[in-house]
This record gives structure tokens, sequence and C-alpha cells, in this order.
């Protein structure tokens, strides 16, 4: 299909949108965990493009306050699926180790 203006695009694209019910106490959370990790990846971004990388105690306070926001979010996520930090965490180191054991550290995909 070409697109040849904004428009066009815009009334073409909704054809494929879909109302999704929003009232499940998993979306706020998730919601949350997006938006304060997007505020992290922007801190990190102005250090780099403004500092060239030099992170000073004023970042290194802004971005434990950030990180405390991702850290509850993920901790309400976990609490609504009934997993626990702990459980995630073993889960994940399990999952870096056998990549690390088996040389696939590197490379694309979630069953590496």
């Amino acid at each position: 299909m070409k697109v040849s203006n904004f428009d066009i695009y815009q009334r073409e694209s909704r054809k494929t949108w879909n109302v999704i019910k929003t009232d499940h106490s998993i979306v706020y959370p998730t919601l949350g965990l997006a938006n304060e990790a997007g505020e992290v990846a922007g801190k990190i971004k102005k250090i780099f493009r403004d500092r060239k990388g030099q992170i000073t105690d004023a970042d290194r306070e802004a971005l434990k306050s950030e990180l405390g926001d991702v850290l509850w979010y993920l901790t309400q996520i976990c609490t609504e699926l009934d997993l626990s930090l702990e459980e995630v965490a073993e889960a994940n180191i399990t999952k870096l180790f056998s990549r690390l054991e088996r040389g696939a550290i590197t490379g694309d995909g979630d069953n590496r």
C-alpha cells in the first residue's frame, strides 16, 4: 500500500486498531515500569550527550531515585504475577550462567 501522506496513514492504520480493556491490575505497574525505565535511559543519554559520559554525584543520586521507581514497579508486577523478586533473580542468574557456560552470552533471542 502506498502511503503518500500521514492523513492516509492515519486513516488506514486505524483499521488495524482495537480497543483493549486495561482494567487489569497489572497494566498500571507495567506502564509505570516502562515510563520509569525511559526516564533512566533519558538521564543516561543526557550524561553521554552533554558530558561525554562523566557521571557526577548528582547524576548518581538522580539515577538512584529513578532506579528505585523502576524497582517499585517491577516489584508490583512480580506481586501481581505471584512471583517473588528472589524467584525472578534466581531464574535470571540461572539463565545467564547457562548462556555463559554454553558460549551464548551474546547474540539475539530469548532461547539461546
